[in-house]
């Protein structure tokens, strides 16, 4: 491709294994990850840095440590003013998008396909471009593959996966097994905690995560996906809804009313049944509150589902105070249809002994905390009957009898919800010592003490332009240049508020400690009593104006509507 070889050659970046000239700076690129053209020119994602993270059916898996954006046909000086603060503001996601986390690749197979689909797939199929296989779901860079698709340079095409890799070795009675985790985010509703919630109205919903578990030992291997036993999935509730950010620490929740709210319900569960089978639900969502009005009009859309099953239970009523011994209650309504769902399994001889016919989806609000350790529980019980099945277990056995086989186990689990809820909501999982030890302890809630505290700052002032990186690189953002900008239109001038609220809620407070102070030394002087209390009359008046604008404060997306 010429772009790309005037690039290189511009740059001197040269493809992995071949430096070239040594004479000047070389850097050498894994990959490209794809083309965006802003108002200025084309710009290159190239891969800078990567870290061999474990095998997929013997293929080496790669994480993207680093990502840089080359820039090239640059023609900024024929752009308006106007164009120009808006590329800059292009620029600025682009250095966002930089820094995405949760991201992996092969170069030598397709990774965004489960093992049960890829064994189902036409004759042929494993042969063409790994691009070609690749499941569009999960494809991350997707939109931006586009032009290099159209230029047809296979050799350039690499599909990247958002969400985890996790890879441990069980020794399980000196049959040693290998477990994998890969979780996988459809790019479909992508986004961040606050500015992604609920169903589009195609039924996308956001923080989808489809997750298998595989086992592989003495040639045979059996697939566990993270949305029924072997394969489960988890998303956010498919009605439209939001919870917009504004200074709170827990915004309120809106259930949007609209005529085709049961279509998209609707739509979305035909959608999983189409791709796995039967469906079972579970509901982790509070009862009470803005959670508990999220949860009824969810269970009521379920009833009209006639084909799906809909559980309720709630999380933090039954398993709060470290109670994590009653997610068993959970376990005893889905049972029966849990295990008919069963799991896919592979003999000695690749021939197919078992599918998985359904699968479990699980969520809370945020599809993070309470979804994994649930779908970690019900990992664990699958891989109990997986082990029985192949006679390492016997019947009485289980993997938390083996002290050493099951801290890898829990482990597994602990990193990738930690990296899921990176990605989505910018900190650690909270209640990762549910999964690790059962139970809570201290330094396990100071932990998720200070994760909910950077939540709540990222959630107000950084996960706008956040979004907006996403919305760009994702193509929901259309960078054209015959029609005013969305970012324009939608104004980046809130920005400024931020600081100004915060200078001025300092100083208010500022002050109002120094006249307080006053009074304690000066004793009950009235005039210093007085200034003492215009002082905070006047602060807590400010800290009114500011929660009341805290919507126009927030940092929020400007280039495309929540739904």
């Amino acid at each position: 491709m010429e772009i790309l070889r005037n690039l290189m050659y511009k740059w001197n970046w040269f493809a992995a294994g071949d430096l070239g000239n040594t004479s000047g700076k070389v850097s050498t690129i894994y990959g490209v990850a794809g083309t965006i053209r802003l108002l200025a020119g084309l710009h290159v994602l190239v891969i800078t840095s990567r870290k061999e993270v474990g095998t997929f059916l013997g293929y080496p898996v790669y994480r993207v440590m680093s990502m840089k954006f080359l820039s090239c046909n640059e023609a900024s000086k024929f752009l308006t003013n106007q164009e120009k603060r808006d590329e800059s503001y292009f620029m600025t996601l682009l250095k966002v998008v930089e820094s995405t986390m949760g991201l992996y690749y092969s170069y030598d197979t397709d990774i965004t396909l489960n093992l049960q689909r890829r064994f189902k797939l036409a004759d042929g199929w494993m042969s063409k471009p790994i691009w070609k296989q690749a499941d569009p779901r999960f494809v991350w860079n997707r939109n931006i593959l586009e032009e290099l698709i159209e230029k047809k340079v296979d050799g350039f095409i690499i599909p990247l996966i958002q969400g985890s890799f996790q890879t441990g070795l069980l020794k399980l009675k000196n049959s040693p097994a290998t477990v994998t985790l890969i979780s996988r985010r459809c790019t479909r509703r992508l986004g961040t905690r606050m500015w992604r919630r609920g169903a589009n109205l195609e039924g996308d919903t956001a923080n989808f995560i489809e997750t298998e578990q595989l086992l592989e030992f003495e040639g045979a291997r059996i697939s566990f996906l993270q949305k029924s036993t072997c394969l489960q999935i988890r998303g956010s509730i498919p009605l439209l809804w939001e919870q917009i950010v504004d200074l709170s620490y827990k915004p309120r929740l809106n259930i949007i009313d609209h005529d085709q709210t049961s279509k998209v319900v609707e739509r979305h569960f035909n959608d999983l049944c189409q791709r796995y089978g039967d469906i079972l639900v579970a509901d982790l969502t509070d009862k009470n509150g803005d959670e508990g009005r999220l949860s009824m009009a969810y269970a009521a859309e379920m009833e009209k589902l006639q084909k799906i099953r809909y559980v309720s239970f709630d999380f933090h009523h039954s398993c709060g105070n470290s109670n994590f011994d009653n997610i068993e209650l959970l376990y005893d309504q889905v049972a029966e249809d849990f295990e008919k769902q069963g799991y896919f399994f592979i003999g000695k001889e690749g021939e197919v002994l078992s599918e998985q016919k359904g699968i479990m989806r699980t969520n809370c609000v945020d599809c993070l905390d309470r979804t994994n350790v649930t779908q970690s529980f019900l990992a664990r019980k699958c891989l109990n009957s997986q082990l029985q099945r192949v006679g390492i277990f016997s019947s009485t056995d289980c993997i938390s009898m083996f002290s050493e086989d099951f801290e890898i186990f829990k482990n597994l689990w602990v990193d990738q919800g930690d990296e899921i809820s990176l990605e989505y909501s910018g900190t650690h999982a909270l209640k990762r010592d549910l999964v690790r030890y059962g139970k809570q302890t201290m330094a396990g809630m100071i932990k998720d003490g200070i994760s909910a505290l950077s939540r709540y700052y990222l959630n107000n002032f950084q996960d706008g332009i956040r979004q907006d990186a996403i919305d760009l690189i994702s193509g929901r953002c259309d960078v054209n240049t015959s029609r005013p900008s969305s970012a324009q239109l939608n104004g980046f001038e809130t920005f400024s508020y931020i600081p100004v609220a915060s200078a001025l809620l300092i100083g208010g407070l500022t002050v109002t400690s120094i006249t307080l102070n006053q009074v304690g030394v000066a004793g009950r002087n009235a005039q210093t009593i007085v200034s003492s209390v215009i002082c905070a009359g006047v602060t807590a008046g400010l800290m009114a104006v500011v929660k009341s604008n805290g919507r126009q404060i927030c940092s929020k997306p400007r280039l495309c509507r929540l739904i």
